[in-house]
């Protein structure tokens, strides 16, 4: 390529001050489905308090807090049930005779506090119960059995009130623990809130940290996938109209005691008012989706406007209404927000950078070129033909043993000598990529989406990591690893890998090169301490790693960027950064150790002219992302590659090509032992092994780390 256009240098500096790729990380976080919620909040409180005066006085707050305590709970409940994808519509008559029978046992009974509290959570979790047992269990439809329930439960509170009131509501109880429940601060914080506020911080722990509530949230998203899995789908979904009514119980005492009073008004209208919160704080009608935040927000919401209604002096009836608009609007959002959220963040998320590589060398035949093609791997001998699939990387041990993983993650061992025979090493899962052999004989690997393994000699497998430290004012947690991908051994024992990138997963790689932006990083994990830790980031699809011969660096390939570089992490030159290979004519992929000093290299496909052009112009790839699917993305060529060998210096000392491309076709690794040079390829379905003239036949890669064994 010929020197820039000003156009092409205004696009590059557009690119690298424009950080355009945040607003889809900030789409694909999961508070942004709070945005919405919050923006409500903020503007019904703006709205109140221009309005009202002294809307938000210290008085008031006290008065709100309190309020909130109880309406929160039931708040709560609603959307512990929605969670589960249901719907609860008795909520309001629990309520009014969880107040009524608290009332009772006070003033009537008699009873102490700390006795009537569990027989009221009783009373209103056996009306749970039932909810539970028929929707749960006999599967009836949620919506008419809790409107049923909620009919023959507001009976029972008439009959109740006919029966009791005057004595419930003529006796005042002059206890101080019942008082306390009803109007105590704390700091100046009612009770009640603090009741709230506790049981909120617990709430929020056990649906996002423990297993029930982890079932509860696969049970919403969808119940026959929830019992394919072997959840109890039955007990789980009782069990959240148990814990419904017991929190209405908890809110019902907190209103007996504040008011002391029981009417037929008692909980009437709760219902809309709790599914209503529920819904404006995102929390889904669809269930799966939903937690203890936005129930918090949509209370303080709906409470809010009701409080408002009432002190701007408007007709009644005029809160049901607001209410009922509220809600009709807070549906509208809900399902439309869920349906279009992904379609803007498919959009938006592919962010496609300015990428302008050198002119790619000559590999024409016959030509001076370094990496001029030849046809020496024409005849290589083929190793597992047809019964593996997805050798990526292989490795030796101290007994000559063959080891390479499979697309269906196992790792796989071909024994010395002729290895011929295959078996099962080990099965961990997701797609084993880079292999290396410690000083103890233990296989460390790299598994994409799992992370950092090793597995000793007899095949047991031991996670050292799947998390790094978070990048510093980063929008995505990148703690977790997504594309572990090759790694190497240092003489003290840290083990250096590398993450090609933190967007996108192993099925993903095409979108990663399509942006060609620096989201891969280099990480180290060090076993004496157990400590690991990123030490470079933004590179560009950081792929193999090779510790070099003096121990004091490694070689490291950055795929789509098309080089080589040095990292220093030992020695006078620590922490520096080298160009080693500053254009290759295609895609590097994994480094090993040569016998004579030098490194193979494998690349995995040969750049092309329409691809480099498209590097150049970011808004044309954008638009592709978004128009064509994915398997028909203009993306690298990944078909036909070769192997190189380099020195320390840089220099191309030898080349390895097999022309046809149908022998080995696809290259992603060489490694080199006793003679031979063994090729491996993640799409391919065997192994190559091809005798290198000259070569030192007792050369092993674990004599060259770690010493001939004794």
């Amino acid at each position: 390529m010929g020197p820039q256009s000003l156009y092409d240098r205004c696009l590059q500096w557009r690119y690298r001050l424009v950080p355009d790729h945040l607003l889809g990380e900030i789409l694909a976080k999961r508070w942004i489905e709070n945005a919405i919620p919050v923006a409500s909040l903020l503007l019904v409180m703006a709205l109140l308090g221009w309005q009202i005066p002294r809307f938000f006085s210290a008085g008031s707050i006290v008065d709100f807090l309190r309020m909130l305590g109880e309406f929160g709970f039931v708040v709560c409940a609603m959307m512990i049930v929605m969670v589960a994808g249901g719907i609860d519509l008795s909520v309001g008559s629990i309520v009014a005779l969880g107040n009524i029978t608290a009332l009772y046992l006070m003033n009537v009974a008699e009873w102490p506090v700390w006795l009537m509290t569990p027989a009221v959570l009783l009373v209103c979790g056996l009306v749970g119960l039932v909810n539970g047992v028929l929707v749960g269990y006999l599967k009836l439809r949620a919506f008419l059995t809790t409107l049923v329930t909620l009919i023959i439960v507001r009976a029972i509170v008439d009959v109740l009130l006919m029966q009791q009131a005057a004595a419930v509501s003529a006796v005042f109880l002059d206890d101080e623990a019942w008082e306390f429940v009803g109007m105590g601060t704390v700091l100046g914080v009612p009770f009640g809130f603090w009741l709230f506020a506790v049981f909120a911080v617990a709430a929020h722990l056990f649906l996002s940290r423990t297993r029930p509530g982890w079932h509860i949230m696969a049970i919403g998203g969808s119940r026959r996938s929830a019992y394919n899995v072997g959840i109890a789908v039955p007990r789980t979904v009782c069990s959240t109209y148990v814990m419904s009514g017991i929190l209405c119980g908890v809110s019902a005492i907190l209103y007996a005691a504040r008011l002391n009073n029981a009417g037929p008004a008692t909980g009437v209208g709760m219902e809309v008012m709790a599914l209503t919160a529920a819904v404006v704080g995102g929390n889904s009608l669809g269930g799966g989706k939903g937690s203890v935040p936005k129930a918090f927000i949509g209370s303080v919401t709906v409470l809010l406007v009701t409080d408002g209604l009432v002190r701007l002096g408007l007709l009644s009836g005029s809160s049901s209404l607001v209410l009922g608009l509220i809600l009709l609007l807070a549906v509208g959002i809900d399902v439309r927000w869920l349906k279009n959220r992904h379609k803007l963040l498919a959009k938006v998320y592919v962010s496609p950078t300015y990428l302008a590589l050198p002119q790619a060398p000559s590999t024409e035949p016959g030509s001076d070129s370094p990496y001029a093609i030849n046809d020496r791997l024409k005849d290589v001998e083929l190793i597992g033909l047809g019964r593996i699939e997805g050798p990526e990387d292989m490795i030796f041990d101290r007994h000559d043993h063959l080891y390479t993983g499979s697309r269906h993650g196992d790792v796989v061992r071909f024994l010395a000598p002729d290895y011929q025979q295959m078996e099962i090493f080990s099965h961990i899962g997701g797609t084993p990529l880079g292999f290396a052999m410690d000083r103890h004989d233990n296989l460390l690997l790299c598994d994409a989406g799992m992370g950092l393994y090793q597995i000793d000699p007899q095949g047991d497998f031991t996670k050292l990591t799947d998390e790094t430290n978070r990048t510093p004012w980063s929008i995505n947690d990148d703690s977790r690893l997504r594309l572990a991908d090759d790694l190497d051994i240092a003489p003290d024992g840290r083990v250096f890998f590398s993450e090609a990138t933190v967007r996108y997963e192993m099925h993903e790689w095409p979108l990663d090169a399509l942006e060609s932006r620096g989201n891969g990083r280099i990480i180290c994990h060090d076993p004496r301490n157990g400590s690991t830790r990123t030490i470079l980031r933004r590179l560009v699809f950081p792929n193999g790693i090779c510790m070099s011969h003096d121990g004091q660096s490694f070689f490291f390939a950055e795929s789509w960027a098309c080089r080589i570089s040095r990292y220093w992490f030992a020695g006078p030159r620590t922490g520096r950064v080298e160009r080693v290979i500053e254009n290759l004519p295609g895609y590097p992929d994994n480094i090993n150790r040569a016998s004579d000093g030098c490194y193979w290299l494998a690349i995995m496909g040969m750049r092309t002219p329409s691809l480099e052009l498209a590097l150049r112009r970011p808004s044309f790839r954008r638009h592709m992302a978004r128009r064509v699917a994915q398997d028909e993305l203009l993306f690298p060529n990944l078909n036909t590659g070769c192997v190189l060998k380099f020195d320390e210096a840089g220099r191309i000392v030898e080349s390895l090509w097999d022309r046809s491309g149908e022998n080995h076709p696809m290259i992603t690794s060489p490694r080199e032992h006793k003679g031979y040079l063994y090729l491996g390829g993640v799409f391919n379905n065997r192994i190559g092994r091809y005798r290198i003239p000259g070569a030192d036949t007792s050369w092993t890669s674990q004599d060259s780390y770690w010493g001939r064994a004794p």
